[in-house]
């Protein structure tokens, strides 16, 4: 009988942590209007950092959930393609996590996944030159 029970929450498990790894449409603290923010995933403020001047805004936005990290990163390309960014790289480094490189119009992103003891973690790294009228929305 326990062994059932293992089976059945281990399959509840996995249904629940795929189901984490889409993509939400809702307008969620994503700073840049064409990086999504995956469903699943809370924003981490103690660690990110958000720096804008009037020519450039750059972020580190971290978010964390339980999901399963190799099927969000595979999402997380397919969505940033479909909005226009060009894949560059991606490195795996066992347990430090896989970070995947984008370029979009001379902007760049960097997408660092790993899994913690209980989270998994992105973090987000973009930069964008703003032109002299462009004016970002607040918080």
């Amino acid at each position: 009988m326990h062994t059932f029970k293992r089976v059945l929450a281990g399959a509840f498990l996995i249904a629940v942590t795929a189901g984490c790894a889409t993509f939400s449409t809702r307008a969620a603290r994503s700073e840049f209007e064409d990086i999504p923010v995956p469903k699943g995933l809370s924003y981490v403020e103690s660690e990110s950092t958000i720096i804008e001047s009037p020519t450039v805004k750059a972020a580190k936005l971290v978010y964390r959930g339980r999901v399963e990290p190799v099927s969000l990163g595979n999402a997380m390309r397919s969505t940033l393609e479909a909005n226009g960014w060009r894949h560059v790289s991606t490195a795996t480094a066992g347990d430090k996590g896989t970070t995947q490189v984008y370029d979009k119009l001379g902007n760049s992103l960097h997408v660092r996944l790993w899994e913690g003891w209980y989270y998994t973690y992105v973090e987000m790294t973009a930069s964008r030159t703003l032109s002299s009228g462009t004016t970002s929305s607040s918080k």
